[in-house]
């Protein structure tokens, strides 16, 4: 691991929290990434399913790069993976097991991000090199589901996405997720449509606040 990425592992390890950003244009994921910037949030996911999600990915990671670290979300295969890499994406979110999606990222030294469900598929995903691995849909399992995990498998890093928001995140870091993925209970629909994005920042500062109450790091 290049001490690059190994800085960028550490910030999301230590965010606890990434920020997926589902938006139409790049100015608004611009100013989603200052608001939640500005909420003690650096870790910013841009999912391919939005329209020109490269070109949104150059220009907040162009614009912000030193300020948040950019990822892509919801990659589907190696050469997607390989373009977002080139956009300027610093890891890779996949939601299902794709071998190429680790692969790419190891040859670019990205953070490997791929989904995964049943045990044998996040034991595998661990197994080819993912830095951390991602269970999705988390909520469908639940917290308990992470905590029957870490048992057989402590080394994993497991981070659960899909439904997770303020009433459930610190159940998750407690039962054992090394940090949370979090769209649309962060990223508020009507705050952006309204361009009150300083909404966005009062709720990013609550999930921060969750996270290290779950840590135990309320006063550090």
């Amino acid at each position: 691991m290049n001490k690059k990425k190994e800085e960028h592992l550490k910030a999301i390890l230590e965010s606890g929290v990434i920020a997926v950003v589902r938006v139409r244009d790049a100015a608004a994921a611009i100013n989603i990434a200052k608001a939640v910037e500005k909420g003690g949030i650096k870790v910013i996911e841009i999912t391919m399913t939005v329209p020109n999600a490269l070109r949104v990915i150059k220009e907040v990671a162009e614009e912000l790069g030193d300020q948040v670290i950019i990822g892509a979300g919801t990659v589907l295969d190696g050469k997607t993976a390989k373009a977002t890499i080139s956009a300027g994406a610093e890891f890779v979110v996949g939601p299902t097991l794709n071998l190429e999606l680790i692969e790419v990222c190891k040859r670019y030294n990205k953070i490997a991000i791929p989904g995964a469900f049943t045990p044998t598929e996040i034991f595998s995903a661990w197994q080819k090199g993912a830095d951390i691995v991602k269970v999705f849909p988390a909520t469908v399992a639940g917290p308990k589901y992470f905590k029957d995990l870490r048992g057989p498998l402590p080394q994993i890093r497991l981070l659960p996405t899909g439904g997770v928001n303020l009433q459930n995140a610190e159940d998750f870091i407690k039962a054992g997720a090394v940090a949370i993925a979090v769209g649309g209970a962060l990223v508020d629909k009507k705050a952006i449509a309204e361009e009150r994005y300083e909404l966005i920042t009062q709720i990013a500062k609550k999930f921060i606040e969750v996270i290290k109450k779950a840590r135990g790091e309320e006063n550090v």
